[in-house]
Formats: structure tokens, C-alpha cells, sequence
């Protein structure tokens, strides 16, 4: 008789690599009891970074939807268990080690059982104060493997890593495939390698399907000795996200596994209500492409649930580089083949940048890179002329150490723009910030909350947090949700918008101007001419000299604020975007002449 293989349900991530947005606390409380009576799920995925994000945009709570949508399963014995970025906790940036470590007294007293801590690029350092912080905290800490595939990232390299986790005190190891490009076999011999080192370690697989592999290296997996499988179910299975429970119970129960019976009325039902999720509201925010699984991502390495954001880039992006395309007397190119284009890139510099595993934030820098490149090319510009704040932050070795080495081009790179390499612990740069938020807290006379999880979400997501406390954020979702309604009529899922040129004649500008050059903006978020936001008299303005490399803006987005310089000198001749706008990647803000 073959071993008991159990399942866990990804209720959160599927909804992630779907589209933009997850159920809310209302809905989380519908769904939850019918999960329980499906009856083949030893645990569920219940929180993680982006979901509370999401919460906060809403402008919801996350601590109510955690508690909300924990409970059902602690009172049915289902694990609950949420996803942690380490270094970065519930968010794309680092994080001080005081805030870190009260996120695990925080979300276990919220009913989360099990936290699956990675590091982006598999650095120990990121994730073993966590290790303990979760043991303190009385959570089960389960160490991720970012899985992908280069020659660096052979099966002992996983193995040894796994080694250093469990001896730092990890309880569980995931295999966290991402982007679901780990080889079938490979992913059975690192599994096999831990149980053969370490039987008494469960360990547990998370595969998404895009490339196509994942259904093979579940097989593997179990073949090899895995403990749990992440799967997903109908309406939003496959495509970027997770094989359906069904498929994958039906293929162990025929190899002999012990795995458990499907309800399927009860799954029927949960189909049902995720389907009038979708039809709500949910559903104008999906990619119908997230439906789609593609082996163009077995070359690339992308992951799964980056597409949408990925497709949004390069529709936002399209115009600006056959502007500039234009500009140089060749040919515009379709949205197609800008897609190959990308893939491409990306497969060309990922070893240039020392591989780091392409996932959440490491594969967006590699992406936004990636994407800065093609478009300098169309700007006739050299190779990595823009690189935003963030990615340097990673090549310079800020958020941890890099897998590879980076290509000599790139250490001259950033010699040449006198930018220092750093060596310490990460965790360092970022000191403790918890009594500041305190403070705040109590001018502003807010609660800390229960277990002091307000103090902790404050502390966490600071902006998106003001944003819920002052109503903001709900007033802007039900602005985006009605602007989303509008261009949709019927059918209910729609694509992202795509970000027009500006209203102008490009014609007429050059005929005046003909030296100007647009400024684009290379990332999108929130338009700030002014540092402070307090004052944007003294912004520049048209007529208004600008020396190249000078500040022209700064744009706000999640990771935070990213400067806009010039790129070349001269008089600030247009100015197309006014001052708290939200700008798209690409988008032009100003001529210069």
C-alpha cells in the first residue's frame, strides 16, 4: 500500500494569479463552511501578502477577513496557512525586524496555523529570523524552496538549502514552483533527496500550470515521497494558476495513494459561488490570457501570477515604443511580437543578473528591465539605460545575495553610476520602527487592536492602511469598479485597459520643437511633480530649464517612490499629466526640446 498523499487548497493564490482582485470578508464567509464539507482538504490557504493588500484597497480591514475566514476551518481541524516574503513580510519591500517578528504573534492568535516563508532568491539569512520569529510566535514554519531552473539551481543546490533551513529550525520544506518550470524529474529528486535526509519533514509541492509541466511534477512529487499538494478547483483552475483537485485526486487514487473522496456536491456548490463571485465584480478585473497555459514560459521563467500585471505593462508600453519606433524610421510592431520580444530579454539578462529566481519582487525587476531595454532599443539607446531603484537594489546586493555572479557589464554599470555593492545582512539596513508607529497611533487616537494586529497592519502597510482609515481607498475602488463596469456592458471579464498617447500632434511638437524628446514613465503609479506633495509651485514647468540626469518628477507605486530623471538636457517644452494622477508605464509626462 502507497502512502497517504493530503491536500491543500489554494483559495487565496487562486484568485491571485487570476486577476487583480479576492473575494471580500462577506464572500470569504460563504465560501468557507463549503469548503469544510468538500472533505478532501487537510488544509487551506487563507492569507498572505497580496490578500491583505487587496483587503486595504477594498478598504476593508485584513485582520476581520483573516479572522473571518479562519475560523470555520480551525473549528472544522483544517490547517490554515498563509504566504510570507520573509525579508519582506506581507509586502513587496523590507521590512524592520520588530514588525516581522510581531506579525506571527499576530496572525496566530488571527487562527493561522502554518507560514510558508521564501526568500525571492533563496537566501538563508531572509528567511531563518523568521524561522524563529514563527516558533516564538507559536506558528509552524515551513521554509520554501523558490524553485526554478538554470545551472545553478541543481537538485543538491535545493537539497542543500533544505539542509541549512531544517537545521535553523524549519518544521516543513514547500517546494514552491512558482512559475511551474521546474522539471518533473528534477522536482521528484529534490524530494526525495530531503525525505531520504530528513523522513521525519513533511514536505509539501506548489505548482502552478502555465508552462504545462505541473501535473507531471505533482506525479513526481508523489512519487518521490511528498507530504501535501497544493491544488486549486473550478472556475479558476489551470491557465496561470493550480491543476483541479479532481484531476489530481483521480491520478493518485489509480496509483494506489491514500488520498481522500471529493464531496462533489459540496464541490459543485463551491464552483457555484466562485462563479457568482466573479459575476459580482470580481470577474471584470481577470484576464481572460490567465485562463491560458503557454509553454512560451518554459523558456522565459516567468511566473504564473505575474501575467496579468505583465500584460497590462506591455499594453501600456506598446504605443510608447512604436512612438519611438517611429521616431527612428522602423517598422511599429504588434502586441505579439513585442510578447516574444520580452521573453527573449528576459531569457537574455537573467543570467547577466546573477539568476535570481523569478518570483514576486525579483521577477517584476527582471521584467521591468527587461521591458526598459526593448524600449531603449527602440530609442536606439544602449542596453540597460533605465534600471528603476528597486532592481539596483537587488543587483547591489541590498535585499540579499544574488544566486550567480552578475555579468562584468553590469558591475561596470554600476561603478560608472558610482553605486556600491552591499555585503552585510539586509535585514540590517532597516532598524526597528514599531514605537514610531505606536506613537502615531496614539496621536491619532487609534486603537492598536486585539493582539495589537492594527498597530502591526499600520506598521506593515503603512499608506494602503491611512488610505482604509480614511475612506480613501473605498471610494477610489468603487471609482475603479464603476469606470470597469462601463467599458465592460457584457461580457462580464474584460481586458486591462490599455494606456493611450496622449492628446497632441506629435507632428506639430517637432515642427516647433524638433529636437524634443519625450519623457516616459517608467513605471506605473501615482504622478508626484513635487517631492513633498505639499507644494507644486515649484515643480518644473513648461519653458523651465532640466539638465540631464536631473529629478524631473517622482511616481509612487507599491514598492514606493521612484524619481524620474532626464534623460537629456534641455527646456521642458509639454507636460501631459497633472499632479496625483495615475500614470501607466510608458505613459509620456513631458517633451523636452
Amino acid at each position: 500500500m502507497k502512502k497517504e498523499i493530503k491536500f491543500s487548497l489554494l483559495y487565496r493564490d487562486m484568485w491571485q494569479s487570476s486577476g487583480k482582485y479576492q473575494p471580500r470578508v462577506d464572500q470569504l464567509k460563504q465560501i468557507a463552511p463549503v469548503i469544510v464539507d468538500m472533505g478532501c482538504f487537510a488544509r487551506v490557504e487563507t492569507n498572505g501578502g497580496a490578500f491583505e493588500q487587496v483587503n486595504l484597497l477594498y478598504g476593508e480591514n485584513p485582520n476581520t477577513a483573516v479572522r473571518e475566514f479562519t475560523a470555520p476551518f480551525n473549528q472544522a481541524g483544517i490547517q490554515t496557512h498563509m504566504l510570507d516574503r520573509g525579508l519582506n513580510g506581507l509586502r513587496m519591500n523590507p521590512v524592520p525586524a520588530d514588525v516581522r517578528q510581531l506579525m506571527y504573534r499576530v496572525k496566530k492568535a488571527q487562527g493561522v496555523d502554518i507560514t510558508r516563508i521564501f526568500d525571492g532568491l533563496n537566501d538563508a539569512r531572509n528567511i531563518i529570523p523568521s524561522i524563529q520569529y514563527a516558533k516564538e510566535g507559536g506558528m509552524i514554519p515551513q521554509a520554501s524552496l523558490c524553485i526554478t531552473c538554470s545551472p545553478i539551481h541543481t537538485v543538491d543546490y535545493y537539497v542543500r538549502l533544505a539542509d541549512q533551513l531544517i537545521e535553523a529550525g524549519a518544521e516543513e520544506i514547500c517546494l514552491k514552483d512558482m512559475a511551474g518550470i521546474g522539471r518533473p524529474y528534477s522536482n521528484g529528486q529534490i524530494i526525495k533527496g530531503i525525505k531520504d535526509r530528513h523522513p521525519n519533514i513533511a514536505v509539501q509541492y506548489h505548482g502552478h500550470s502555465g508552462p504545462g509541466f505541473s501535473v507531471a511534477s505533482m506525479w513526481e512529487a508523489a512519487q518521490n515521497g511528498v507530504d501535501y499538494i497544493d491544488v486549486a478547483m473550478e472556475p479558476l483552475a489551470w491557465g496561470m494558476v493550480h491543476p483541479d483537485i479532481i484531476t489530481i485526486q483521480a491520478m493518485l487514487k489509480d496509483a494506489g495513494f491514500l488520498v481522500p473522496d471529493i464531496n462533489m456536491e459540496a464541490y459543485m456548490e463551491a464552483r457555484r459561488l466562485t462563479q457568482t463571485f466573479m459575476d459580482d465584480f470580481l470577474g471584470y478585473f481577470i484576464d481572460p490570457s490567465n485562463k491560458i497555459m503557454t509553454s512560451l514560459l518554459v523558456g522565459c521563467g516567468l511566473p504564473g501570477g505575474m501575467m496579468g500585471s505583465m500584460m497590462a505593462d506591455l499594453k501600456g508600453m506598446h504605443n510608447a515604443i512604436n512612438l519611438a519606433l517611429t521616431q527612428q524610421d522602423k517598422p511599429e510592431v504588434s502586441l505579439n511580437n513585442l510578447v516574444i520580444q520580452l521573453f527573449k530579454e528576459v531569457e537574455l539578462i537573467w543570467p547577466m543578473l546573477g539568476y535570481p529566481p523569478l518570483v514576486t519582487p525579483f521577477s517584476q525587476y527582471v521584467k521591468n528591465i527587461a521591458l526598459m531595454n526593448i524600449f531603449s532599443a527602440a530609442k536606439e539607446e544602449p542596453r540597460f539605460s533605465m534600471i528603476d531603484k528597486d532592481s539596483w537594489n537587488m543587483i547591489l546586493g541590498k535585499m540579499g545575495k544574488l544566486p550567480g555572479k552578475l555579468s562584468p557589464e553590469i558591475v561596470e554599470l554600476a561603478k560608472a553610476n558610482q553605486l556600491e555593492f552591499y555585503e552585510g545582512d539586509p535585514q540590517d539596513s532597516f532598524p526597528n520602527e514599531l514605537e514610531h508607529f505606536r506613537t502615531e497611533m496614539k496621536e491619532n487616537a487609534w486603537d492598536e487592536g486585539p493582539d495589537q494586529e492594527e498597530l502591526f497592519e499600520f506598521a506593515m502597510h503603512e499608506r494602503q492602511y491611512r488610505d482604509m482609515k480614511t475612506g480613501a481607498a473605498k471610494n477610489r475602488f468603487n471609482q475603479e469598479l464603476e469606470q470597469a463596469k462601463e467599458k465592460a456592458g457584457t461580457p462580464i471579464i474584460v481586458k486591462r485597459p490599455v494606456v493611450e498617447i496622449p492628446m497632441f500632434s506629435f507632428e506639430e511638437i517637432t515642427k516647433e520643437y524638433p529636437f524634443a524628446k519625450p519623457v516616459h514613465a517608467p513605471i506605473k503609479g501615482q504622478l508626484i511633480w513635487q517631492y513633498d506633495l505639499m507644494d507644486a509651485s515649484t515643480a518644473p514647468f513648461e519653458g523651465s530649464l532640466i539638465d540631464k540626469g536631473d529629478n524631473l518628477c517622482y511616481i509612487q507605486n507599491i514598492y514606493g517612490i521612484e524619481p524620474v530623471k532626464a534623460g537629456y538636457g534641455g527646456t521642458i517644452v509639454g507636460t501631459y499629466v497633472k499632479q496625483g494622477d495615475q500614470v501607466e508605464k510608458g505613459q509620456i509626462l513631458a517633451f523636452i526640446n
